[in-house]
Formats: structure tokens, C-alpha cells, sequence
């Protein structure tokens, strides 16, 4: 097997990171070296696979919703990101980059499309949405392939090579594809989980509306639900004052097996969520985050719906009483629970790093990297 260099760029959310770890994982497994390339917001890594790697962080902010100052600020960051991501390029001379989305793609790949033919190394972005996000839709004319998650992704330029992938997830969430999923006669496990950026609607809506389900069906419940901080308190008030069971925290570090025993999930829309709950093969109820730039988790979530996967609520309809009496029907159903749960499994697609390490190595150059 011949060895290269691929450098991996992601940072901001574990959005993009989670899958960028997830190919990193494979990528070493087959015998390559890898090197990161991140932004502020991640950092360099201590743990996980690129712990004792090669990283770098990069000067980079995002630009669009800013206003025009910080807009501005954030393009001269990224100009920056820019010129040190082609010096380090030029230095270490990468056989590929793939880039996962977000501003901190923007730098590493658009100083890779710099440099000069003879040292240019490939160009991947892996799009982890049903539309193709801001930063990937400016980096895809340079691009020599794209890697998509959903088979129709809105917005990838005409002419630009695409393979569905999926997105990768981590391994301990790719080792529940295939345990099936088992409706509950007695406890029902609810798992609400929400990101950095929405979790504030659910602790406003969900306890209120679990509190107005019947006595019976509220006895059966056991709530895990994230939190930022400065709610959880009041969340867990909440739920103690309905007599719910539940368990509050601004991170869940034990996803897969709150995923595992989940009989339904109430959350965002995002790229790796989505592809967390169809590798899982988890019925969901999805709330997309309104201020996304072009919707992506609207389009995520209503790929799962078309499918009969998942339902999904509007944040403006998200509302105590629809919640309630969407919830009053759900788990009344036993059968509906299961066949939804079904439709997602069928959506997953638990191999999708190997997929991506497939495309991106049936593309390498037969030049070789030694440590």
C-alpha cells in the first residue's frame, strides 16, 4: 500500500470535527499520514486521533450574517488563514486536502488551489447537507471532487464531481448500525439533544410540554436532554416538578449509549445528527435551526420525512401545546415508532468513512510521503 500525506481540515462545531476525526480514524488505519488543519475554535487536540499529529490553527472567522465591520475583519482573517495555510502547504507538500465544511475549510483548500501545478495537492470538500453550504459552494469550482451525504444536494455547480458518501460518524456510533430497534411496553427513553446554537428552545419547550402529557404516559417517561449551562437548573426544576425522571447536561458524553437505548429523539437537523440518527436507526423529531444560511437543516430534515424516517417541526410552530399533543400521538404508537425507526436504518450508511477514504485514495497521485 502506498503511503501519503493528507491533510484534514474542519474545527468550529463537532458537526464538522466528528466526521473529520471519523476519516482521520480510517485514513491511518490504511496506512497514511494525516496532519490537521483547524481554526481557533477547536484548537489543536490533546485527545483523539490527531493527538501527537502534525496541526496547525489557523487565523479564520466567518463572515456571513456579520455585519459589515465584522464581515470585513472576518475576510481579512481568512486572508491571513490564507497565506499561512499555503506556507505550510509548500513546506509539507500534502498529496491531498479534504476540507468538511465552514470557514475553517477555506484557508487550508484555497491556499492548497495556490500553489503552484507541480506541488498542487488534490482538492476534496465532503458536504455534510442536503445543500451545499456557503464556504463549500465558494471552494467547489476549485475542487476536484465533492463528497456529498444525501443523494440530491441543492447548489453543487454544474459539471463538479460528486460521490455519495454519507457522512462519517464516530466509531462508537457506527457500531450500533444494524442492533435494531425495540418499541417500549413500560419506560420510554426520550433523548433531546440540541447543539451549542439550539438547545435554549428545547429546555423552553420540552419540559412544559412533557409536564402536559396524561399522568400515565408522563409515569413512563426518562428524559436525557442537553442543556447550556445557565439552563440547567431551571430545566431540571422543571422536570422535578412533573415527577419526570431525567437527567440534565450541557454535554453528553455518552451519546451512543443514550442513542442505543433512546426510543425516540427530539433535536436539531444538523448533518451529523441526522446521519447519527439513520446509522443508529432512531425515530426523530427534528426542529431545524432557523438562522441557518440556506436552510440546510430544513432540506436535511425533510429528506427524513420523505422517507417516512423522522418528523420535523418548524422552530415557529415548536411551540408547549404542539409538542404535547405531537408527542400524545408518537408514543402512543407503538408500530409507528417502529416503522420509522426502520426507514431511518435504511437511510444509513455506517460505512461512510471508508466510502470517502475510497474516493479520495482512488484519486491519489502515485507519489509517496515519508514521515
Amino acid at each position: 500500500m502506498t503511503r501519503h500525506c493528507i491533510a484534514v481540515a474542519a474545527g468550529g462545531t463537532g458537526g464538522h470535527f466528528f466526521p473529520a476525526e471519523a476519516l482521520a480514524c480510517e485514513l491511518v488505519r490504511r496506512g497514511h499520514d494525516i496532519i490537521l488543519m483547524t481554526d481557533r475554535r477547536a484548537g489543536v487536540r490533546e485527545n483523539g486521533i490527531f493527538a501527537g499529529r502534525q496541526q496547525f490553527v489557523l487565523p479564520g472567522a466567518g463572515i456571513a450574517g456579520r455585519g459589515i465591520v465584522r464581515a470585513a475583519r472576518g475576510a481579512m482573517a481568512l486572508a491571513r488563514g490564507v497565506v499561512a495555510a499555503r506556507h505550510i502547504l509548500r513546506r509539507i507538500q500534502p498529496c491531498a486536502i479534504i476540507g468538511f465544511g465552514g470557514y475553517p475549510s477555506v484557508p487550508p483548500l484555497l491556499g492548497g488551489s495556490l500553489l503552484p501545478r507541480r506541488i498542487r495537492p488534490l482538492l476534496f470538500v465532503h458536504e455534510g447537507n442536503a445543500v451545499l453550504g456557503k464556504a463549500n459552494g465558494f471552494l467547489a469550482p476549485r475542487m476536484d471532487a465533492i463528497a456529498t451525504s444525501f443523494p440530491v444536494v441543492a447548489g453543487v455547480p454544474a459539471g463538479t464531481p460528486t460521490t455519495l458518501t454519507g457522512m462519517p460518524v464516530r466509531p462508537d456510533i457506527t457500531a450500533l448500525a444494524g442492533e435494531g430497534y425495540s418499541p417500549s411496553n413500560g419506560v420510554i427513553n426520550l433523548l433531546v439533544w440540541g447543539g451549542s446554537l439550539g438547545a435554549r428552545v428545547f429546555s423552553d419547550v420540552v419540559p412544559a410540554a412533557l409536564a402536559a402529557l396524561s399522568p400515565a404516559l408522563r409515569a413512563r417517561l426518562q428524559v436525557t436532554q442537553q442543556a447550556r449551562a445557565e439552563d440547567v437548573e431551571r430545566v431540571a426544576a422543571a422536570y422535578r416538578a412533573a415527577g419526570i425522571p431525567a437527567r440534565i447536561a450541557p454535554f453528553l458524553n455518552d451519546v451512543p449509549e443514550r442513542l442505543r437505548t433512546a426510543h425516540l429523539v427530539i433535536g436539531r437537523a444538523g448533518g451529523s445528527s441526522v446521519a447519527e440518527l439513520t446509522v443508529a436507526g432512531r425515530p426523530s423529531l427534528l426542529v431545524p435551526l432557523p438562522i441557518a444560511a440556506r436552510d440546510e437543516q430544513g432540506a436535511n430534515a425533510r429528506a427524513l420525512v420523505d422517507a417516512g424516517a423522522a418528523w420535523m417541526i418548524r422552530q415557529p410552530d415548536f411551540t408547549a401545546p404542539t409538542l404535547t399533543e405531537r408527542l400524545t400521538t408518537l408514543l402512543a404508537d407503538r408500530d409507528l415508532l417502529a416503522r420509522t425507526a426502520q426507514a431511518a436504518g435504511r437511510l444509513g450508511r455506517p460505512d461512510a468513512a471508508a466510502r470517502l477514504a475510497d474516493m479520495i485514495e482512488a484519486r491519489l497521485p502515485d507519489r509517496t510521503h515519508t514521515a
